[in-house]
């Protein structure tokens, strides 16, 4: 039986990197303490099947040392006031599989002789985040009166969404990468990110986070756009230490956005409490809380103080209900979601055009068969 040559090291390094403890994947590799203690070596099978489990190419495995990942597109995530050092595989791939369906989605497009986007790049972080994101509602016409007549949040994030989608922008909300349920993304790790193009302007949202965040992320990401700036991100509402001049400025343009001052400063009320004001505004305005607190904060509603610890507490109590996690759904629903409605029926047209294989339709939706891609079509109205 062949054996191949491996640095332990890199064995080591692929593992950590995916995130996955060695007692978890011996379950599987049986002599993996081995390879890595450099006692023993895998097959070329053997070495095959590891670099799937921890989503690696192969061909790394067989480098001198390991290689220097970097993402992308510019990284604005801090942790503590720093940046975070090392992206996941599934960061990794999922911002790989947005900048190919990006890539093709303006191949599309430009084939189609449609006009470039003059929204995106309209604005500089000179721009009074007030003026920015009063242009902003004027483009996507997602106003507070909007959101009021929504049943729910649910109901309000597909509102958004449908808004973005209509002015051009591909938006992809998924907790996972592609449709691998067992890849969950993880929100600690990023919220979202924006691909800047003025044809195919694209917003990827972490699903994983709560919709109220999605909310908050969504207007974030697109702020970026009006910058013309691609960026990945795991802001929040508050202006934490270490933040980029962007993600300051992209945090207020969200924060305006989604909760205009004079519309807040019209709904206070004097003698409310704060756990009171909270829940009736963040239901209003379709936010998370932590929304709220940042607006209440910059309505003088209330002083630093006491916004610290009420921050913590918010926090730490939405962690615990993003833990609890959500699933199901309709799974063709969940699949436009996931890779938007505007690509997906523009990929379903051009494949039943003969203008795109059917293989590469099927890698860029996410799915594995004929009768899933027809569903989706009827989905999108291509297909009766």
């Amino acid at each position: 039986m062949t054996r191949v040559s491996i640095d332990p090291g890199l064995l080591r390094w692929a593992r950590e990197r995916a995130g996955r403890g060695q007692a978890e994947l011996a379950a599987k590799f049986k002599k993996l303490p081995q390879w890595e203690a450099g006692e023993s070596r895998p097959t070329l099978k053997q070495a095959e099947a590891f670099a799937r489990a921890v989503h690696l190419p192969v061909g790394y495995l067989f480098l001198a040392e390991p290689p220097e990942e970097r993402v992308p597109i510019p990284d604005y995530r801090t942790v503590a006031g720093q940046p975070v050092a090392r992206p996941s595989p599934n960061l990794l791939d999922t911002i790989y599989a947005c900048q190919e369906r990006q890539a093709w989605y303006r191949d599309f497009v430009r084939g189609e002789r449609r006009p470039e986007l003059g929204f995106v790049g309209s604005v500089t972080v000179r721009t009074p985040p007030e003026t920015a994101a009063a242009r902003m509602q004027d483009t996507l016409g997602f106003d507070p009166a909007a959101r009021r007549d929504c049943p729910s949040w649910r109901d309000a994030l597909r509102l958004f969404i449908r808004c973005a989608d209509d002015a051009g922008v591909l938006v992809m909300v998924s907790g996972v990468v592609m449709s691998n349920t067992r890849r969950r993304l993880d929100p600690a790790e990023f919220r979202g990110f924006a691909l800047s193009d003025p044809l195919a302007p694209l917003v990827f949202v972490n699903g994983v986070d709560t919709r109220a965040a999605q909310m908050f992320t969504l207007a974030h990401e697109l702020a970026h756009l009006w910058l013309g700036a691609s960026a990945l991100s795991n802001s929040e509402a508050a202006a934490g230490p270490g933040l980029r001049r962007e993600e300051v400025w992209c945090n207020a343009v969200a924060a305006e956005f989604l909760v205009p001052l004079d519309d807040l400063r019209a709904e206070l009320q004097a003698d409310e409490s704060l756990d009171s004001a909270l829940a009736r505004l963040a239901r209003a305005f379709k936010v998370s809380t932590l929304v709220v607190l940042r607006r209440l904060l910059d309505a003088d509603w209330l002083d630093r103080g006491r916004f610290g610890v009420a921050w913590e507490q918010e926090t730490a109590r939405l962690s615990a209900l993003a833990q609890r996690g959500g699933g199901g759904g309709d799974f063709y629903r969940t699949t436009l979601s996931r890779v938007s409605r505007r690509f997906a029926r523009a990929v379903v047209g051009s494949t039943l055009e003969g203008r795109t294989l059917y293989r590469d339709a099927f890698r860029m939706l996410g799915v594995s068969k004929t009768e899933t891609f027809e569903n989706l079509g009827r989905e999108v109205g291509l297909m009766g």
